[in-house]
Parts: C-alpha cells; sequence; structure tokens
C-alpha cells in the first residue's frame, strides 16, 4: 500500500480485514451511522498514522513497529493498530505526550461536531433556500491537537483538507503528521504553536474539536468562532460541547456529553503573566496504555484533601470523580460528596460551562440554578 513507513508492511488483505473489522465493532457501539463518516474511517489507514506505538510493561515500555523484522512483532503491531484502544505514541523521557485516540471516542467527537449543519445551510444557499452567503460555505474546523494526524485526515477526507487547520506543540509531532498526512493524500494546514492561543491566521472556525484534556476553554478560541459555532473539548473527565453565542464578547455555553474522557493535558507554551492553573497532588495520570480510558483513581483530593473520610462508593465512582475534578477550586472533597448524594449521584450530562468574557463557571441542571462552580484554571 502507497504511504505506508518502510520496511516490513502488513499484507492489503489482513489490513483490510482488520479495518473492517473495527469499523464493525464502533458500529455495534452505535456509531458511524453517517455513511460519510464511515466512508472516513473504511478509507483512511489508521496504521499509515501510527507506524509505531508503546506498550507498558513490567519492565517499562516496549515498542511495536510495522517495520519490526519480526512477523509476530508486526502481528501485534497491527493488532493493536486495529483494536478499539488509544495507543501511546509519543513518549519523551518517559512522560508520554501524544497519543493516537481511542477510534470509537474519535467516531463520537467527530459525529458530535455536528458538521451537516453547516453542509444543510450550505445546500440550502445554493438551491435558492437562503440568502445568499459568502462564496466559502465549507464548515472550517480548527482541531487542536494534530497528534499522529489521523483525526486530521478523517477530518479532511470529510470536509476537505482546504477546511482544516490543526496544530501542536512540537514540530517532532506536527513534522511527522504532516508527512503521514500528505502520503494518505491529505494536505490540511498543519501549525506548530500554542494550541491555546489557536490560529488566529486562518479565523473564523465552524468548529473546534480538541484532543487534549483542559483545565478550562482558552477564550482564544471563542474569539476566533464564527458565530453559533461549536466548540468540542475534553474538560474534567467529560467532553463539554459549547455554543458560542458571541465571539466578540467570547462568551459561550453547553452541555456535558455523557461520555467519559481522558486525553492526555493540553501543553502549552508558559505565559509568565498568566496564574499557574489548578494541580491535583492525588489525581492520576492516564495509563499510557489506555491513556482515555482508565477507572477513576482509588483517591480524590482537591484544595482540602481528604483520604478517609469519603465511602468507597463514592471514591470508585466515575461520576463522583467527574464532580470532584470540575469543582476542585470550589468545594471541599466532604461538600462535593454531600451534593453528589443529594442530586442522586448525577450524571455528565446534567452538568454545563457558561463562558462569559473572561470568566468561566461550571453548573448543575441549569447556568442560573443554585449549583454553579468557578472552573480551576479560568
Amino acid at each position: 500500500m502507497s504511504g505506508t513507513p518502510s520496511g516490513q508492511q502488513p499484507d492489503h488483505e489482513p489490513t483490510a480485514a482488520a479495518r473492517a473489522e473495527l469499523i464493525r465493532q464502533i458500529r455495534a457501539g452505535g456509531h458511524l451511522g453517517d455513511p460519510r463518516w464511515r466512508a472516513a474511517f473504511q478509507e483512511v489507514p489508521r496504521h499509515l498514522f501510527v507506524p509505531y506505538y508503546f506498550v507498558a510493561t513490567p519492565r517499562g515500555y516496549e515498542r511495536l513497529s510495522g517495520s519490526d523484522p519480526d512477523p509476530a512483532r508486526r502481528a501485534r503491531w497491527l493488532e493493536g493498530v486495529y483494536t478499539d484502544g488509544a495507543l501511546a505514541t509519543y513518549m519523551r523521557d518517559g512522560e508520554l505526550v501524544s497519543t493516537s485516540s481511542q477510534p470509537s471516542l474519535m467516531a463520537i467527537m467527530l459525529e458530535e461536531l455536528r458538521v451537516e449543519e453547516i453542509e444543510a445551510a450550505k445546500e440550502a444557499r445554493e438551491t435558492g433556500e437562503a440568502e445568499k452567503q459568502p462564496s466559502d460555505t465549507g464548515c472550517r474546523v480548527l482541531e487542536i491537537g494534530t497528534g499522529t494526524g489521523y483525526n486530521a485526515a478523517l477530518l479532511s477526507h470529510r470536509l476537505g483538507a482546504e477546511h482544516v487547520t490543526t496544530v501542536d506543540l512540537d514540530e517532532e509531532i506536527t513534522g511527522p503528521a504532516r508527512d503521514r498526512l500528505a502520503a494518505a493524500g491529505h494536505r490540511p494546514t498543519v501549525v506548530t504553536g500554542d494550541g491555546a492561543r489557536g490560529c488566529p491566521e486562518r479565523a473564523p472556525y465552524d468548529r473546534i474539536i480538541a484532543t487534549c484534556a483542559l483545565p478550562a476553554v482558552p477564550p482564544a478560541w471563542i474569539a476566533q468562532s464564527a458565530p453559533g459555532a461549536l466548540i468540542l473539548a475534553p474538560l474534567a473527565t467529560g467532553l463539554i460541547a459549547l455554543r458560542v453565542t458571541d465571539p466578540d464578547a467570547v462568551r459561550a455555553e453547553g452541555r456535558f456529553l455523557a461520555t467519559p474522557a481522558y486525553f492526555v493535558p493540553l501543553r502549552a507554551r508558559p505565559d509568565p503573566t498568566a496564574q499557574l492553573p489548578h494541580s491535583d497532588p492525588t489525581a492520576q495520570p492516564p495509563h499510557p496504555d489506555a491513556p482515555e480510558q482508565p477507572g477513576p483513581p482509588a483517591e480524590c483530593g482537591g484544595r482540602h484533601r481528604s483520604r478517609h473520610h469519603l465511602p468507597r462508593e463514592a471514591l470508585r465512582d466515575d461520576r463522583f470523580h467527574f464532580l470532584r475534578t470540575l469543582t476542585a477550586d470550589t468545594l471541599t472533597p466532604q461538600e462535593a460528596h454531600t451534593l453528589w448524594h443529594q442530586q442522586n449521584r448525577p450524571p455528565r450530562e446534567r452538568f454545563g460551562v457558561t463562558v462569559h468574557g473572561t470568566g468561566q463557571y461550571a453548573w448543575l441542571d441549569s447556568p442560573e440554578g443554585p449549583h454553579r462552580w468557578v472552573l480551576p484554571g479560568s
């Protein structure tokens, strides 16, 4: 197959069969119902974007590669690539820096971008059912966290590469991703820079999607959005979907999806004038073998740390860990547990976020309700 990494490569049929099985599993989970996203997953080869990855072992990390001379190890590599799991793809000094996201979670996020709204508006304009608009009517997307380039390739397949901009902090990541995208026949705009600052040169955007965990939503993303744009980003072990109501005033609001999401944190170049984001000393980092889907940590701390006064059922419940993370700068663990119990263990979709100017707060059930908390790092 053209564009595959050098060295020994999987045969076409095993690769095609593995890809088809992965898509079958994702569809069995209720996703990829849209034939256009399904075609993207069918036609964009994940193995091209993950020529190697790392797995955790008792002795450290093992590197599996598609160019390994050992056929058995190549088979293990291919099996991992087309398993529905996240892969550790870039390590620096023993630290996990970048991953290839779990394909089913990628499918969820891409579907939740609702790009069909933009496509429907374009079709209405072309058929004269709406007022004439500017000539560029494609859905313009900004991706924060290029990683391997696989997600950018899926976006490019569906929307056209000319409408896709993707940003990552290091040239060591963006350079190989750019090459892999070109080998797959896609040439979106790949930018090496601070994702928290977006990419104003390519703004405004109709959709912004982040593949890295945030303490709060960077105001630059909202300011670079078109009115009515959608921002989808990992926040507090969940996925927040924000509608931009006023880019000039930096206003947006939305709810969390039901889906849990654990991602590698957003890395940004330090700003000496900015306050440091909140850091939870007891939070566990994602496991490198499954960086987006670990269980909740065995204990939850915060600004008033307590390890022994909370019921075990709460400490083991992912919904409580979400609430603790979301309210870490405002509620003590005991206060969070009281709320969690009183509100009947609320799931993620009962929570939302409002961005108003330079302030950001999370809320339960309603932005005007009694339960609101300033976001850590906002």
